[in-house]
């Protein structure tokens, strides 16, 4: 269990890491506020795969859920990859980040499935929340190193583009 908590947390140090390239690129005067909002809804979407994982007992359909989830974030990775390159620069060390953001997710899948226990096959969607220590562990390091960042980014790229709306009336 150790190693999945540091690998979870070296997770988000790469998602940390890659909103301050973000910054570094200029992403608020390059592909400002569209590709802004990409990462919102991919940190999103795997908050709520999380919140599935943490309230629910394991079963065969909620990792089908937690499945459609991950694949959602890698449809969205990709379209927002497709709206920075046009834009922004994305440099090699950015890239790497992006690696390990992308497949992250999938090895996180996987674990799930491999350490769901047999009885699992049984109510589809039963009630059963994990421990509060988890749920703390998984949101508040999410919250300081991606979901401030993300929101801070946010901020920067709206104020941009007021500004130059502001400028151009």
């Amino acid at each position: 269990m150790l190693i999945w908590h540091i690998l979870y947390l070296v997770w988000l140090i790469a998602g940390a890491l890659d909103f301050s390239l973000h910054r570094a690129s200029s992403i608020e005067s390059t592909s400002g506020l569209r590709e802004s909002r990409l990462h919102l809804v991919q940190i999103a979407i795997l908050g709520l795969a999380a919140t599935l994982w943490l309230s629910f007992q394991a079963s065969p359909a909620v990792f089908a859920l937690l499945l459609a989830l991950v694949t959602l974030h890698a449809v969205t990775g990709y379209w927002d990859t497709r709206v920075a390159y046009p834009k922004r620069a994305i440099q090699p060390l950015e890239q790497h980040v992006h690696s390990i953001l992308d497949i992250a997710p999938w090895i996180a899948a996987g674990a799930i499935y491999w350490s769901m226990p047999s009885e699992a096959y049984g109510s589809p969607f039963m009630l059963h929340p994990r421990p509060l220590a988890l749920w703390l562990f998984a949101f508040l390091p999410t919250l300081f190193l991606t979901g401030v960042p993300a929101v801070h980014e946010f901020w920067r790229c709206w104020t941009y583009k007021n500004r130059q709306t502001h400028r151009r009336a």
